[in-house]
């Protein structure tokens, strides 16, 4: 099968020729319909993450925002057949440690994530093998093709589980958006659905544009704006209640903070790359005397997908606004260079192999 093949870190990717998957006794393999372009795997091209113990290798296979359909099963597998049109959640759970069994499996305590390790090679190729199948693979409603769920992939779930689930929006509220990447473009829209007042942060104004079209009330360009929090203070007339750092630089977790109002929650969804190696200095003080919380937030439990699901059958929700365009394989190595200087708007999903 083709697949898209990491050589050496910040170096093309190579379209070569590799042995498809075989099924574990509990596995899956996937044939690959489409497959999102995200950040994260910008990331791993770049070789970050290693004080996470993430950093990609050489041979691996990169990708983690697929569906497609089912066409091998192993022994053991019960509950996912041949043939059916699925999604797979870019952290892979094992489906028995305490966590998995509260409905916390995107953050296992022997996560596998995607495409980000040897045992879990990942979808940028024509097919790809899903440990512990039943436990992992999401069957699609009718009506969701692969190339929306690419789009609701790792970016489109991870905003929803953050702001749906980890902070409490209320309708009315303001929630800025810092970074408007494919992950800041889907909470912008996600926060409008859920009835908040968004002000979106960036540094291009195509991007900002495109967060106006998917529901921000106001925009702020950080590059004409030398105070960012206190421009955000001034549009929500005291701060915002929610914030998000969707990119995760220490500037925009850092102006995220700031433009807090008293009680206001942080959310960070960005991780970092080697300029901070995941530490970030913070206010601390002015956190304990305005009673600031500061949230994380790990893509989203599979046992949640329906809620998106619901909102997108009943037009709430349109994923397929922040897909951008759809590529071939071999265009990834271009998206990803592209990505270094931020010149990607929106979500480009592979959907030809």
């Amino acid at each position: 099968m083709r697949a898209a093949v990491l050589e050496a870190h910040g170096e093309p990717l190579s379209i070569e020729e590799v042995d498809a998957p075989d099924p574990a006794p509990d596995g899956a393999v996937v044939e690959v319909e489409a497959c999102g372009v995200c950040r994260s795997d910008w990331h791993g091209w770049q070789g970050d993450w290693g004080w996470l113990g993430l950093e990609t290798q050489p041979g691996q296979i990169l990708g983690h925002e697929p569906a497609g359909r089912v066409v091998a099963v192993g022994d053991e597998v019960e509950e996912v057949d041949e043939g059916d049109h699925v999604a797979i959640p870019f952290n892979l759970g094992d489906g028995t440690c305490p966590r998995c069994q509260r409905g916390h499996s995107n953050i296992c305590e022997n996560v596998m994530p995607l495409g980000f390790i040897e045992t879990v090679q990942g979808a940028f190729a024509e097919q790809v093998h899903v440990p512990v199948a039943d436990h992992n693979l999401v069957e699609l409603p009718d009506g969701v093709s692969s190339v929306d769920m690419a789009g609701l992939g790792c970016r489109f779930m991870t905003s929803f589980h953050a702001l749906a689930h980890r902070a409490d929006v209320g309708g009315g509220d303001w929630i800025s958006i810092h970074g408007c990447g494919g992950i800041g473009l889907s909470a912008v829209h996600i926060a409008d659905a859920l009835g908040a007042n968004v002000v979106a942060v960036d540094l291009k104004d195509e991007k900002l544009e495109k967060a106006r079209d998917l529901g921000a009330v106001e925009t702020v360009n950080a590059e004409d704006i030398e105070d960012v929090p206190g421009e955000i203070k001034a549009i929500t007339n005291g701060g915002s209640n929610v914030s998000m750092d969707a990119l995760g630089i220490a500037t925009t977790c850092q102006n995220s903070v700031a433009s807090l109002d008293a009680h206001g929650q942080h959310i960070q969804v960005g991780l970092t790359t080697q300029d901070e190696q995941g530490m970030v200095s913070l206010p601390t003080d002015a956190m304990v005397m305005q009673e600031i919380e500061f949230i994380g937030s790990l893509g989203m439990p599979p046992t949640r997908y329906d809620e998106i699901f619901r909102m997108v059958s009943t037009g709430k929700l349109e994923p397929e606004k922040v897909v951008s365009e759809t590529i071939e394989l071999g265009d990834v190595a271009d998206k990803l260079e592209a990505m270094t200087d931020f010149e990607t708007v929106g979500i480009p999903v592979i959907d030809t192999f």
